[in-house]
This record gives C-alpha cells, sequence and structure tokens, in this order.
C-alpha cells in the first residue's frame, strides 16, 4: 500500500449538519480518498520514447544523403557560368537525345505513379451540433426537486447526486429530456427514438444547410450511439428521414462509449480511402432518457449526474476540388484500446441493479484506468506530431538516462523527459467528462487555463455530451474565432471497454465566427471562472 500513495488524492467534504444523533446541529466532516491519474512525467514507459528515433532513423538516409547531392550538385553547376552551362546542357542534349528523352519519360512515370498511390486526403468540410430547445433546460436544483419528485430515490441517494452535481463543474443551463423532468418511464422505444430523432435530425439539418450538400449526395453514412439501438438502426432512420440513396454505405455503431466518434470518423475515412469522389457524414449522440437509471447504487446514479443531451454531424470529403473550401484537414487517428485487461474492460459496465434496473456500473478505478489508456496513446501520437526540437531532446535524455542517469545509492535515477505536447498543438480539445478528469489531465500534461478552456466551458454548458463532446469544443473554439489557418487540433475521447482515441486535424483556412453555432446566444459569458 505505501508503494501506491502517490496514486492516492485526499480531499475533505463538507456533509452538511448533522440532523440526528450525539452531534446534531454541528457540522461535520468526512475525508474521501480517490485515485488519481499516473503521474505521466514520472511513469512513461522508455519504449513509447524509442518510437520517435524509430521514425528517426527510418529516414536517416534522406536526411544523410540529400544535402550531399546538394553541395555536389551546387559544386559542378556552381563551376561554370550561364553560357558554358547552357552550351554544356545542348550538346548532352544533342548528342545523346534519346538518353535525356528516356531519363525525362522515367522520371515523369515514377512521379505520376507515386501521386497516383498516395491515399488521398480527407477533408472536413463543416460540422454541426445540436442545441436543444430552451424549455429542456433544467438547473442542477431542478434536477435535485425533480428526483425528490420522483420518489424513486431515498434522501441519502438524492444527497449523494447533490454532492457531485455541486462538484461536477456542470452548470445551470443544460439539457435534459422531458420525461425524465417529469418522472416517466424514459427508458422505453418510443421515448428513445423520439429523442433520437430530435438530437440527429436538428444537427443533421444545421448541417445540409450549412454545407448545401443534398443528403442524396452522401455515398458514406457512419452512425454511433453507445446504449440505445433499436431495430431498424439509427442510420436508417436517418436514411428513410432524408430519403438517401440506396447504394449508400451505411454503419450503425453501438456500445462503444464515449470515444466512439473517433471511431465512426475512423471508418468513415477508410470508406472514403476506398470509394473515391464521395462523401461521408459521420454522426455522433448518446439517448440521455434512455439511459437514465432510477435505482438507488451509488455507482450506477453517477451517469445521470453527468449526462446531458447532445448530438453532432459531420460531413467529410476526399474530394480534390474541395480543397478550397474545407474546414480542416485530417491528418491523424491513433486508438488505443485496453480491453484485454479485466480490469479496464468492467470499468464502465452495463448491468442491473439489485433490484432489476438497469444502468451504467461505474469503478472507482476508472481515473487510474483512463489515465493508463491516455498515457499509452499520447506517447504513441507523439513520434507523429512532435517537432525535431522535442524528438532531440527525447533521444538526448535517452542517452543520458543509459549512459549516467541510473544513480548511485544516495541518487534518484534519472526521469525521462516528457514532450511538451504545446508545442505540437495550437488547440486541445479534451473530453468533457468531468471536472476531476479535466483537472488531472491538465495537470499531467502540463497544460495551460486556456488550453483545456474550451473542455471547461462545455462541461459547463452543456454537461458531458458523450462522443460528441468534442465538437461543441471546437465548435465554442471557432465561436471565439481563435482557429488560424494552418493551427493543429487535438481532439482527445475515452470511454467504455476501456478506449482512448485522438483524432488531429490541421486547419485549411482561418474560421470566421459561423453564422450558426450552440454557442451564439451565450458566448458574451464565457469563460465563466469558478
Amino acid at each position: 500500500m505505501a508503494g501506491e500513495q502517490h496514486l492516492l488524492a485526499t480531499e475533505i467534504v463538507n456533509r452538511g449538519i448533522e440532523s440526528s444523533g450525539p452531534n446534531a446541529g454541528s457540522q461535520t466532516f468526512s475525508v474521501r480518498v480517490r485515485r488519481r491519474l499516473p503521474d505521466f512525467v514520472q511513469s512513461v514507459n522508455l519504449k513509447y520514447v524509442k518510437l520517435g528515433y524509430h521514425y528517426l532513423i527510418n529516414h536517416a538516409i534522406y536526411l544523410a544523403t540529400i544535402p550531399v547531392l546538394v553541395l555536389v550538385f551546387s559544386a559542378e553547376v556552381g563551376s561554370l557560368n550561364k553560357e558554358e552551362l547552357w552550351k554544356k546542357l545542348w550538346e548532352d542534349a544533342r548528342y545523346d537525345l534519346a538518353t535525356v528523352l528516356g531519363f525525362f519519360g522515367v522520371f515523369v512515370f515514377t512521379l505520376s505513379v507515386y501521386i497516383m498511390s498516395r491515399p488521398r486526403s480527407i477533408y472536413l468540410i463543416d460540422f454541426a451540433c445540436f442545441k436543444p430547445h430552451d424549455d429542456l433546460k433544467l438547473s442542477k436544483q431542478q434536477l435535485i426537486e425533480a428526483v425528490r419528485r420522483s420518489g424513486k430515490h431515498d434522501e441519502a441517494s438524492i444527497e449523494f447526486q447533490k454532492r457531485i452535481l455541486m462538484s461536477s463543474g456542470i452548470g445551470d443551463e443544460t439539457y435534459i429530456p422531458k420525461a425524465v423532468m417529469a418522472g416517466e418511464n424514459c427508458a422505453t422505444m418510443k421515448e428513445g427514438r423520439a429523442e433520437a430523432g430530435m438530437v440527429m435530425f436538428g444537427a443533421l439539418d444545421e448541417l445540409f444547410e450549412k454545407t448545401r450538400v443534398r443528403p442524396k449526395d452522401v455515398g458514406v453514412l457512419v452512425v454511433n450511439c453507445s446504449i440505445f439501438n433499436p431495430t431498424p438502426s439509427l442510420s436508417a432512420m436517418i436514411i428513410n428521414h432524408y430519403k438517401m440513396r440506396g447504394n449508400i454505405l451505411s454503419f450503425n455503431l453501438g456500445g462503444m462509449g464515449c470515444s466512439a466518434g473517433v471511431i465512426a470518423l475512423d471508418l468513415a475515412r477508410d470508406m472514403l480511402e476506398s470509394n473515391p469522389n464521395n462523401y461521408a457524414v459521420v454522426v455522433s449522440t448518446e439517448m440521455v432518457g434512455y439511459n437514465w437509471y432510477p435505482g438507488k447504487e451509488r455507482s450506477m446514479i453517477i451517469p445521470n449526474c453527468f449526462f446531458r443531451m447532445g448530438c453532432s454531424a459531420l460531413l467529410l470529403s476526399n474530394r480534390r476540388s474541395d480543397y478550397r473550401h474545407a474546414k480542416y484537414r485530417l491528418e491523424h487517428i491513433v486508438r488505443t484500446h485496453k480491453g484485454a485487461d479485466d480490469r479496464s474492460f468492467r470499468c464502465v459496465y452495463q448491468e442491473e441493479d439489485s433490484e432489476r434496473f438497469k444502468g451504467l456500473r461505474v469503478s472507482k478505478d476508472l481515473i487510474e484506468i483512463g489515465g493508463d489508456a491516455l498515457k499509452t496513446n499520447i506517447t504513441t501520437l507523439g513520434p507523429l506530431v512532435l517537432p525535431f526540437s522535442e524528438q532531440l531532446l527525447f533521444f538526448a535524455t535517452l542517452v543520458w538516462r543509459n549512459l549516467f542517469g541510473h544513480g548511485g545509492p544516495q541518487q534518484p535515477p534519472t526521469k525521462p523527459y516528457i514532450p511538451d505536447y504545446k508545442l505540437a498543438f495550437e488547440h486541445f480539445c479534451v473530453h468533457a467528462a468531468s471536472k476531476t478528469v479535466l483537472d488531472e489531465l491538465q495537470r499531467n500534461l502540463g497544460l495551460s487555463d486556456s488550453n483545456v478552456e474550451a473542455s471547461r466551458m462545455t462541461l459547463h454548458r452543456f454537461g458531458n455530451t458523450s462522443s460528441s463532446s468534442i465538437w461543441y469544443e471546437l465548435a465554442y473554439l471557432e465561436a471565439k474565432e481563435r482557429v488560424k489557418r494552418g493551427d493543429r487540433v487535438w481532439q482527445i475521447s475515452f470511454g467504455s471497454g476501456f478506449k482512448c482515441n485522438s483524432l488531429v486535424w490541421r486547419a485549411m483556412r482561418r474560421v470566421k465566427k459561423p453564422s450558426s453555432n450552440p454557442w451564439l446566444d451565450c458566448l458574451d459569458r464565457y469563460p465563466v471562472y469558478h
């Protein structure tokens, strides 16, 4: 236990005034002990550090030969004046014209094969995030009152939810379905389809209006929703509503958690690479009402406190003509799956409680498991995105540790160098899961308050909208007009399984304030500070 103390964090919780017993009328406190994210600075495995240098070694021949060839060519050409150079080229072409033409023919053929064999770039034309109607807004206090009126929770469960909500980082303008507020049975297929139609069609209507693309022009459709998976599927529901074409490639992903949005986009990319000159639409959402837990087990009540209504819809293209008006170009997708480990597999688990109520059970080890998955993901991503200066520091630190960094009996070993990801990205969109998770990520990744501002404000304004949250965060950055041409955006999501996935985008142009955006009516009030 002593060796795990650095993984534990403590906090004092005010439990209010004791209503009965010998301490009645006095304030009571308790000490909460929980696991924190692993300290990345002290625990990164050096095998991931070496990945960057594998890349450098594989390309070392180019770094070594190209400067030599340039020097030799410069020395040869530099010794001739303009007339002598032209005369030499003319004489060579005159007496060996077949060789010159053959050389240029091979060169043009090789260049053409190289260009044709390269995978097409994937562009993000635009995206839309659904903003529910104001009559679905619910403050934290209103939610507690609705829970109390439902009569499904005892006072201890209500107080537990209240403490969670007060420290969650969620504001008083998030959205919840009416069936939840009315205390009705919202975990029905009818209510699930009604909520799905509202959020998905709302986001898609806005997307098609913004991009001026007809639904019949879409060749690939990918929908992800973790728990609500009706028959016919949600993707069929969209095809039926918009009367899409009969040969559309449609996919419906279920049970993949809050990171499924990146998985859906990865699938859409694969489909576009094998189907040139096409459009793909990716829809990411979660049904809050269908997932609402009416029982009393605390580990299953937690999702009720965080998840809120939301949906995102993206339009992707691999058409070269879309280069001019696309917002972003896809650079990298890195996916990490820890499902082989039993503890990771069960850390977010859907099941029934002792009273046969269905819900999501959240393990107390979620922070630690999520941190381990995130550490693997970002250290795998590092060699793909870090500048040469950071990779050089990687290498220097690695050599130093192997030669001199083992330390003596009185001297601790040298710590591995952890790269500064702020040098690789201008913008960060970290899945807005909870305030605790964002605090730990900011501390361990060394991010500034401005780096995590979009994530914190999304959590405050919209709550945890599952797989669509990273798009509400990017919408925040666009509404603030912070995205400039050439900027790199890193979207990080994680969810059940356990999975951690990353998306890297490069802005194709300066993004001006959009005409439709879920933040426009409240932008002047953000950022908010607690």
